[in-house]
């Protein structure tokens, strides 16, 4: 008889739980896919705004280099009557990574105001900069090429240049020629002359600064600030004079220009003693046309007098309320 034979086959079930003893085989639990942050996008930071002052005499070119270099339209003045009869700003412009503002300031020269007044309004805007934290990169000075001799007006006007920046200050300095027309050898001559002798740039130059042309172009003239965007920047003597004592009558800057207008005090007090004989000379020869002309010119010369005198005396107080002036001024700006 056969037999059979018969096979188990175990099942495969899951476990159920030992619910008496309280203890339940669970399945290990699949970590869950947790996604990456997405890496941070550096905030691009904002270029930062440099200064630079561009100064010279009037008539030499400072403005409408400044329009060059900025694409402003600052008013330029015709030939050598003065259009900047107060300190402006150009418009910012890209260079080097940088934001460039170009500040224009009347010269000592100016034809609308005294060199008193200049010195004010100069010294008033920058000690006002370096206030708010503004420091300037450097200073352009601006020299016509084309000048066939420097005269005693060029002369003081770079004078008073050097006072206001100090020697401390020159290697934040270019010295810059324009007008340039032609290159022939009678020019070549006279820039040589600005590099060599003592009167003129070369004391400047041995301490730092750079001599350097504009050949009116924009690319010229980014060229020449190319120099003062990646470098320290500077404090000038008349601001580190002013931030000490606030008394602008113990500048470099007043000093030298009280010099100069008690000279120009002194040749008025003679011109106006010769023109006091003169005048008695003609009322005894009884010379009525040529004593009347004696008078006016007398009283002329009277008057100018008391007005250099009273320059001097006045700029102390007229500083304070300028600098009241220009601090409301960018104040309003910058609101």
């Amino acid at each position: 008889m056969g037999g059979c034979i018969s096979y188990f086959i175990p099942s495969r079930r899951r476990k159920l739980p030992d619910l008496e003893s309280g203890q339940v085989d669970a399945e290990p639990l699949r970590p869950s896919r947790i996604p990456e942050p997405e890496p941070l996008r550096p905030v691009p930071e904002e270029p930062k705004t440099i200064y630079i002052a561009v100064m010279g005499a009037t008539g030499s070119g400072k403005t409408t280099f400044i329009n060059v270099a900025s694409g402003s339209d600052l008013r330029v003045g015709m030939g050598l009557e003065s259009c900047t009869n107060e300190v402006q700003t150009s418009q910012s412009f890209p260079l080097d990574e940088k934001n460039v503002v170009l500040v224009d300031t009347p010269g000592f020269d100016d034809t609308t105001k005294s060199d008193t007044d200049v010195l004010k309004m100069i010294a008033a805007y920058l000690q006002t900069m370096h206030k708010q934290g503004n420091i300037l990169s450097g200073v352009i000075y601006m020299h016509r090429i084309s000048d066939i001799r420097v005269g005693n007006t060029s002369r003081r006007d770079f004078t008073m240049f050097q006072e206001l920046c100090g020697r401390e200050a020159y290697k934040n300095v270019l010295m810059v020629t324009n007008m340039w027309g032609d290159i022939n050898e009678d020019v070549l001559a006279r820039e040589q002359e600005l590099r060599e002798k003592d009167i003129f740039f070369k004391p400047i130059l041995e301490n730092g600064a750079l001599l350097l042309r504009h050949m009116n172009d924009q690319e010229s003239a980014h060229k020449i600030i190319h120099n003062l965007t990646g470098i320290d920047p500077v404090v000038l003597r008349i601001q580190s004079e002013l931030a000490a004592v606030n008394d602008i009558t113990q500048t470099s800057a007043y000093a030298q220009l009280n010099r100069e207008l008690m000279e120009q005090a002194e040749r008025n007090r003679q011109e106006l003693q010769k023109l006091r004989v003169e005048l008695e000379e003609a009322a005894q020869a009884q010379d009525e046309e040529t004593r009347m002309e004696l008078q006016e010119e007398s009283e002329k010369m009277e008057a100018e007098l008391l007005r250099v005198q009273n320059e001097s005396a006045m700029l102390a107080s007229e500083y304070q309320a300028e600098l009241r002036r220009i601090e409301e001024q960018l104040h309003a700006r910058a609101g």
